[in-house]
């Protein structure tokens, strides 16, 4: 018989201010998001609901790497994934996100170059936060080698 597995993530947002709220969820700290400076009414300096769409993509992603590359043996240091949303008109004309773009950095030893270039696709398999987008997630993958002890 199989485990099923089902999680719920709550959270609330209360807005505070003009094109700012406060989300907030349960034993974590608030953190303050509002309209990007970009839009009419933005907030500079404060988190954007798009900057949270693309960090947690990016988070996801990296965790997932993360979790594969273990669960294989994979030595893996240095991991670090860089994001970019890109918003724009969409093709249905609605103003939107049109792609995310993820650049993973790692570094392994040469003996699990090739290893590590499957393990980033199957965390892109795996994500289930950009499984859960209605955009197509680039990532671009850059490997570094160095002398890595085995773990």
């Amino acid at each position: 018989m199989s485990i099923v597995k089902d999680f719920r993530y709550p959270v609330s947002v209360q807005l505070v201010e003009d094109r700012q709220s406060l989300a907030s969820a349960p034993d974590k700290p608030s953190l303050d998001v509002a309209t990007p400076p970009e839009f009419l009414g933005g907030v500079p300096g404060v988190w954007s609901p798009e900057e949270l769409l693309v960090a947690s993509a990016a988070t996801c992603y990296a965790l997932t790497f993360e979790a594969v590359a273990d669960r294989r043996g994979i030595p893996v240091q240095n991991v670090a994934v860089s994001g970019a949303g890109h918003v724009t008109r969409r093709e249905d004309g609605r103003f939107g996100f049109i792609a995310i773009e993820l650049d993973l950095t790692v570094e392994t030893d040469e003996v699990h170059h090739e290893a590590v270039g499957i393990i980033a696709r199957k965390a892109k398999e795996l994500c289930i936060v950009t499984m859960a987008l209605d955009v197509p997630v680039h990532v671009g993958l850059e490997i570094r080698t160095v002398s890595l002890a085995r773990r």
